[in-house]
């Protein structure tokens, strides 16, 4: 049965939940909700809690760490030798699982019967022509012991799936029995659905935290297995990008990072200025006329696609500055995919960034700061330099902060707008190209996961994530210094 539909009679089970538990609650009284502890619908809450709380939390639990025991136990039955011949044993059971989705889409599509995807005895060519023939992509020359490996792990699948749904129907409707029969009129209903409630918050606040932990552990374990098979030493001396999936690659990271850094350096030399500027109108100056109009055409830009962002460096800015500084004007460029192509794009598209969160926050400084101002007689240009934008800077450092994450992350104007050459150049002119960019490059197409040049990707993103985390710690030094002095 697909999740969805578990789902759906789950909340179905708390529906009848809710109408059986405050009924009974009713029919303890005599249908006079005067005599209850609490208002009948918390003990209808309480019934649809107890149905689809436990019930969900069990689904959500079973989707995570049903695959990974299934996949330890297909992992013991693989033969010594194929997994020593893997580069790892995660890469090698990724490849089980591929295979295992091939067989469940080929049977799907008709292209291949249950029989023969279930049989581990079936013919191994045949099977693997059917695949093909299916378009389902395999990466790699599929052995017998990976393909029988696929079909015990498909069928333990199909097991898992069964057990799962017959145990959280069967929490479900024990749960809300339960309910059902606590729901007495001098039962403390209110004081349990608040605690669930509190419960339920408490959860949903460590789920941005799960989500990071479970973000940087992926990176970091990809990353580790990446310097198992490549020196360290070298990625991060190494002063040349030359990837080669045939062996021999030379893998230094300064080049991409050099690119990321200059293109970003760029986009904000024109976003922060630009987007400062018109949140101190906006605030300050613009009447609401003016605001009300002029803010919602510039923050069309933070709605705009950065496929679109590309392809107008690619057509406009790009022809315009050839037009300048190419052949035909100062002789600097030789095309239009360059670092200042994609940094005036960038900038541009991080304009409403800064400007939209800098303006709600200069907006948010008491006014009563800048009529004391007046009353010492500073003018309107003094009060903005010396009172508001001092106040207003923790948050101004937070928009800047944010459209530098932005920048370090864009991948789509880089690709189109700024080349895809991996040098270290301080010719603005020149085709460069980013981390980001060079992640995509990596992990596209037909890639062999067992490599260092697929798995290089991993230690790229995890360089990003330390950069990004060194200018949260770097911005939240200087806000906290800032605010020392002025408190």
């Amino acid at each position: 049965m697909p999740v969805l539909w578990i789902i759906l009679i789950v909340l179905a089970l708390g529906v009848a939940g809710y109408v059986a538990a405050r009924t009974k609650a009713l029919a303890s009284t005599g249908n006079d909700p005067r005599h209850l502890h609490s208002l009948p619908s918390y003990y209808g809450y309480m019934g649809f809690m107890f149905a689809t709380a436990p019930a969900l939390l069990l689904l959500i639990l079973w989707l995570i760490i049903g695959p990974m025991v299934i996949e330890r136990q297909v992992a013991r039955h693989l033969p010594a030798d194929v997994i020593e011949q893997s580069a790892s044993q995660g890469l090698l059971m990724a490849e089980v699982r591929r295979v295992a989705v091939g067989l469940e889409n080929a049977v799907a599509m008709g292209a291949m019967s249950e029989d023969m995807a279930s049989n581990a005895r079936g013919d191994f060519t045949d099977m693997t022509a059917r695949l093909k023939e299916a378009g389902q992509i395999i990466t790699q020359n599929v052995t017998v012991p990976v393909l029988r490996a696929a079909q015990e792990m498909r069928k333990a699948d199909a097991s898992s799936r069964q057990w799962m749904m017959i145990a959280v129907l069967a929490l479900a409707v024990l749960g809300a029995a339960l309910a059902v029969l606590r729901s007495q009129k001098d039962y403390r209903a209110r004081n349990v659905v608040e605690r669930g409630v509190r419960w339920m918050l408490v959860g949903a606040a460590s789920i941005a935290i799960l989500t990071t932990v479970g973000i940087v552990l992926s990176l970091l374990f990809n990353t580790i297995e990446f310097f198992r098979l490549y020196p360290a030493g070298e990625f991060f001396g190494s002063l040349t990008w030359s990837p080669s999936f045939g062996g021999g690659s030379e893998l230094g990271v300064w080049p991409l990072l050099w690119g990321t850094l200059y293109i970003s350096v760029i986009a904000l030399a024109v976003a922060v200025p630009i987007g400062l500027f018109a949140a101190i109108y906006l605030s300050e100056y613009a009447s609401n006329r003016v605001r009300s109009v002029a803010k919602p055409l510039l923050e069309i830009l933070a709605g705009i696609p950065t496929i679109v962002y590309g392809l107008f460096a690619l057509l406009t800015v790009g022809p315009v500055l050839m037009a300048m500084f190419g052949d035909e004007g100062l002789g600097w460029m030789q095309s239009g995919t360059a670092v200042m192509t994609a940094g005036l794009v960038m900038g541009i598209m991080l304009i409403p960034f800064v400007s939209s969160l800098s303006d709600d926050i200069i907006n948010a400084v008491p006014q009563a700061m800048r009529d004391g101002s007046y009353g010492l007689g500073a003018t309107q240009s003094e009060t903005i330099r010396q009172v508001v934008l001092p106040a207003a800077l923790p948050g101004i450092v937070g928009a800047v902060l944010l459209a530098a994450s932005r920048a370090i992350g864009e991948t789509m104007i880089v690709v189109l707008g700024a080349g895809a050459a991996a040098r270290l150049s301080l010719n603005p002119f020149e085709a460069m190209t980013t981390i980001t960019a060079k992640i995509v490059s990596q992990l596209t197409g037909d890639a062999d996961f067992a490599s260092p040049e697929a798995l290089v990707a991993f230690a790229l993103g995890m360089t990003l994530f330390v950069i990004t985390l060194g200018l949260n710690v770097f911005a939240l030094y200087i806000v906290r210094k800032y605010q020392e002095q002025y408190d």
